[in-house]
Parts: C-alpha cells; sequence; structure tokens
C-alpha cells in the first residue's frame, strides 16, 4: 500500500476525546432546524454508503446488485465460514473513528447512518415465533460506537432505515430486497417489525442529544394504484405508504418526543402527493437530487413546501456527480438555508471524498464475475476478499482533496489554490492532472464538466471519462503500466480547453518549459504566465509516443507563478510539464 496516495491525519488535536460542551438536542422552529439555544443549524453532511448495506455499483459487481446477491457470490468463491469472516472484517473496518475524526475537520457536522435492519432483528421468515421480534446486539453496538465518535466531534448522527424488512421499492439494490419474497407493502408483519424496531431505537437512543434524527423510511418506490409508474412517481394519493409513516411516528411518540422526525415521499423520497401535511410538530421534509440542473427551478416543489406548512427542508441524499455538479448544488442549497447530506463517503470509485483502491486479487475475481477470466482457486478468492476489507480503512483508501475542496471551499470563493504545493528553485516536474483545485473557469475550462440527464432527457454522461484521480471535468487517464496512483494523464482535449497551475518560484529567472505529449495527428497549444500570453506551439504527431516539445525563455518571478495550458487544436494528450531554469 506504500504508493497509494494516503491521507495526511491532522484531525487528532480536534477529535479523540469527548467535548465538554453540547448543543443539546435538534428541534424544529417554523421553517428552519434549531439547536437547544434557538440557533439555525446548516447540517452539512455525509452518509455512510455501503457500510451496513453494500449496493453492487459501490463493489463494481456486474451482476444484480442486492448485498444477499453479492453475498451468494462471495459464497460460492469461499464457502459460507469464510464468507462470513469477510463480511466481519468489512461492518469493521468501513466505518471507524478515524472516518469520523475526518469528516469533522473536514468541515462536516453530520452523518447519516443507512441502517439494514437485518444488523437489528431477524427477517420475518426467520422468527423462531410468528409476529414476534428476536433483537440482535450486532446492529445496536454499531450504532453505540458510531454515535460516540460522533458525539466526540460535536457531530450529529442522523438514523436512516435505508433497507426495511421486505424491502421498500422496486429498486432492490437500494434495500436488499429479495423480489421472491414479500416486500415491506405486501406484508403486515413485516410492516409491524419496522415499526417495532423504530420504537426500539427511538428508546434505545431517546435521551441522546448527538442523535440529530430518525429518517423513518428511505427512498420508498412502490406504486400503489393501478396503471401508474411502478416507482410510484406518478401516484396521487400515496395512502399506504403516509398511513405507515404515520403508526413509526406514533411508535417513536410513544417513548421519545424530542428527536427530529425526517419523512420521505414516495418515488425515490420527492413525491408526496397524499403525503403532506405534516403530521407532528417536530418533523422535517426530505427530498434527493440526482443528475438534473442546479437551479431554483430544480427545488421550487420543496421551497413552497417549507413554506405553506412552515416546516424545514432537508437535502437528505445526493451526490454521485462531478465538483462541479458538487459546488453548484451546495452553493443552492446553502443560499436557501437548507441542509444536505452527500453520497457516499467511500466506494470503489472516483467521485467521493474517500476511494476503496481494488487490489489485484478482487480485481481477478471482478473479471472472472465478468466471464474474462477463469475462476480463482478457494485461496486466491479468499485472500482478495480480505485485502478488500482491509483496504477499506480510510488509511488505505486514497483520499480526494478536490472532492472535499469542491464540497466545503469552492461553493463560498472564486479562488483557485494548488493542487499540490510546488517551490521551484531550478526544475520540477508538475504532473499534467494536477492543475488546480477551484471551479470550471477558474482553475480549469472543460466542455463536459457534469451528468444532467435527469433535466436534459439525454443519456448519461461522463464528464471525466478516464473516472479516475479527479472529479473534474478534466478527462484523465491510468498509464500503462500503473504503478502509482497519480500514474494519469491528461486526454480527450479539444478546443477551447484549459488547465492552470500554480506554483512558488525561489528567485526571478528564464526557465524552459517541457510538454510531454502524444499525439497521432499534430495539434497546437498555447501557454499564458502571469497573465502573458506566448505565441502558441505545435504538438507533433508521435504515433502515440510520448515526446517533448520545449517553450523557451519564460520569465518566472520569485513567488507564486501561474501557468495556464490552452488547447488550441486537440486531440493529444498531456502527461506532464517540465520546468527548467536556464543557465
Amino acid at each position: 500500500m506504500k504508493n497509494l496516495i494516503l491521507f495526511v491525519f491532522l484531525v487528532f488535536s480536534l477529535a479523540g476525546k469527548a467535548q465538554e460542551s453540547t448543543s443539546g438536542f435538534l428541534h424544529t422552529r417554523g421553517q428552519i432546524i434549531v439547536d437547544e439555544k434557538g440557533e439555525n443549524v446548516l447540517l452539512k453532511g455525509i452518509g455512510l454508503g455501503g457500510h451496513m448495506l453494500q449496493e453492487g455499483y459501490m463493489l463494481k459487481v456486474p451482476f444484480s446488485g442486492q448485498q444477499y446477491v453479492i453475498r451468494e457470490h462471495i459464497e460460492e468463491l469461499i464457502g459460507k465460514e469464510r464468507t462470513d469472516e469477510f463480511y466481519e472484517a468489512w461492518l469493521k473496518n468501513h466505518t471507524r473513528k478515524i472516518d469520523i475524526d475526518s469528516m469533522k475537520s473536514w468541515g462536516f457536522n453530520s452523518v447519516r447512518l443507512p441502517m439494514h435492519y437485518n444488523l437489528y432483528t431477524l427477517p420475518v421468515e426467520d422468527e423462531p415465533v410468528k409476529g414476534e421480534n428476536t433483537w440482535l446486539e450486532k446492529g445496536f453496538q454499531m450504532t453505540d460506537s458510531l454515535l460516540s465518535w460522533a458525539e466526540a466531534n460535536e457531530m450529529y448522527l442522523i438514523l436512516d432505515m435505508h433497507a426495511a424488512p421486505g424491502g421498500q421499492g422496486h429498486d432492490v439494490n437500494i434495500s436488499d430486497r429479495d423480489p421472491s419474497k414479500p416486500s415491506l407493502w405486501e406484508s403486515e408483519a413485516n410492516q409491524q417489525k419496522l415499526i417495532a424496531l423504530w420504537r426500539k431505537l427511538a428508546e434505545r437512543y431517546k435521551d441522546e442529544p448527538w442523535i440529530g434524527a430518525y429518517d423513518i423510511i428511505n427512498e420508498p418506490n412502490w406504486t400503489f394504484e393501478e396503471g401508474k409508474n411502478k416507482n410510484g412517481i406518478e401516484d396521487t394519493l400515496n395512502a399506504p405508504l403516509k398511513k405507515l409513516l404515520v403508526d413509526i411516528t406514533n411508535a417513536i411518540r410513544e417513548v421519545d418526543s424530542r428527536h427530529i422526525i425526517i419523512i420521505e415521499g414516495n418515488g425515490w423520497g420527492n413525491n408526496y402527493n397524499g403525503i403532506l401535511p405534516p403530521w407532528d410538530d417536530n418533523m422535517v421534509i426530505s427530498f434527493h437530487k440526482y443528475w438534473n440542473y442546479n437551479d431554483t427551478a430544480s427545488i421550487q416543489q420543496f421551497l413552497d413546501f417549507r413554506e405553506k406548512y412552515n416546516t424545514p427542508v432537508w437535502l437528505g441524499e445526493t451526490g454521485e456527480n462531478s465538483n462541479v455538479w458538487f459546488t453548484d448544488a451546495i452553493r443552492l442549497m446553502e443560499e436557501n438555508n437548507i441542509g444536505w447530506c452527500w453520497w457516499p463517503l467511500k466506494k470503489l470509485g472516483f467521485n467521493n471524498p474517500l476511494e476503496v483502491p481494488v487490489n489485484p486479487g478482487y480485481g481477478q475475481i471482478l473479471n472472472y464475475w465478468r466471464g474474462e477470466a477463469e475462476k480463482p482457486s478457494e485461496a486466491e478468492a479468499y485472500k482478495g476478499f480480505m485485502e478488500l476489507a482491509e483496504n477499506v480503512k480510510l488509511e488505505n483508501n486514497y483520499y480526494h482533496r478536490g472532492v472535499v475542496d469542491a464540497m466545503m471551499r469552492q461553493p463560498h470563493t472564486k479562488e483557485a489554490i494548488p493542487f499540490k504545493e510546488v517551490v521551484i528553485d531550478n526544475s520540477a516536474i508538475i504532473k499534467a492532472a494536477n492543475y488546480d483545485m477551484g471551479e470550471k473557469g477558474i482553475a480549469y475550462q472543460d466542455n463536459v464538466a457534469a451528468n444532467y440527464y435527469i433535466s436534459t432527457g439525454g443519456e448519461r454522461q461522463s464528464w471525466n471519462n478516464g473516472r479516475t484521480y479527479r472529479n473534474d471535468g478534466v478527462d484523465i487517464y491510468p498509464m500503462e503500466p500503473r504503478e502509482n496512483y497519480d500514474d494519469v494523464f491528461v486526454g480527450d482535449m479539444e478546443e477551447g480547453e484549459w488547465m492552470q497551475y500554480t506554483f512558488e518560484v525561489s528567485k526571478n529567472g528564464n526557465f524552459d518549459l517541457s510538454f510531454k505529449t502524444a499525439a497521432d495527428a499534430p495539434g497546437s497549444a498555447a501557454v499564458e504566465v502571469n497573465g502573458k500570453r506566448y505565441p502558441d506551439f505545435v504538438v507533433p504527431a508521435s504515433a502515440g509516443k510520448w515526446t517533448q516539445t520545449t517553450v523557451k525563455e519564460i520569465l518566472f518571478k520569485k513567488g507564486q507563478n501561474q501557468i495556464k495550458f490552452f488547447v488550441i487544436d486537440g486531440g493529444f494528450n498531456l502527461e506532464q510539464i517540465q520546468i527548467n531554469r536556464q543557465n
């Protein structure tokens, strides 16, 4: 793991000990969420997707993505006992105190726990006595630990029922639903188990002020009306959903009168037809937002709900897009005093704060599952899975500082800052992919920088076509072979695109800039240094092999300098910029 980009831990001084002060229970006051002092609280959080509940895309599996299906495939390779060992390690390693400490150091004040009910109670069909509930300490103990870490950092923990008994929708991956068994909506026993579980949770945490809220059913997506879209986006009444939400609320209020209750509509959380007005005086209306425009029109429905019902609204889940989209969405929320919670903290993918690396053994397993490789031996597969469980630890993750920067800094500033600190005395190499951090048009320019397919009605777009290293519009690809995570280059460059690099120089002088490029056909580029544009230069055709093109007599001043690299006629790749002081 020594070749990974590791997170530099700067968090121990601010976490690691219990805080003496407290903000008390959150509660609603009209259209806002406030603490015990009556001060407005803007929740800034991340959901722990993939922790208690895996979804297939987070593990890059090529088959149906319910956790029980993933588990069956793992058992086929290593058997039940070793599969149990893998899942025990996964649950232990995925989210630990160091993850919550890190979130606090980055600026987050809340965390949403997507719970799988089967860590707290048995499935209905496995109960020894029909109609009764067997309680499992595993889930409660995991929640207790997470709460203690959140409390130590003065962060609010929001409990989210992500996988309800039987599953709450047709989007089966979300809730680990087995379609061969009755869903939540087809089984009174499943509904009663969910109600009992929430009463049990509320009873356990009723006196805990750092429990921020109860998010009682995540993303219902089920039609209750004949002839409507199966995911409930067109339903006009939603009567069974409202009844269950009310029943859960009543069960919670039997034992807990202080915690906020969060509700979600049908159709993945946003269809509130027949559900409102709220029925509790300490309730928040949640909505989820993915892949659409970040304009007022995209949230107007929920602004109207807030005004009409004098009730706070909260963006309970969003993400899975580019840094451009993240910055725009968070700016929109905060301009409207709407708290937000991103999805997820980590996965096997590049567009989240933490990326779990794919070890060679797990890569072989994925190739086998895709039909592209032979079946690994049990020993090989076991090693691959256990290394994956080890890699899920934060210190073995790739830390995407640009994602966090896009969420926490960029919504509030137009300033670009260096991706990596570079100080040049006589020479240095700047990786092409290490352009500055900042908004599009400030740190870089790219023609495709986010995915808006819901609003456009078109196909999904990939902003970074190489899907690695960074999460902006710039297209970054891995070198072959790739020995380190930063063995990458910038490709798919088009006319009008550019990247900016900020660095320090120890003293004034003239320098040569050598650009390492590869192109099948000639292209052209230009550089601007500290606002001065230099003449365009040719990027030679090199049959796809790497070659150097040098621009001479570039004046740098002592202190901070900036280079902008402009694409005039694209189609070439750029791996690095070498800077050498002239003798």
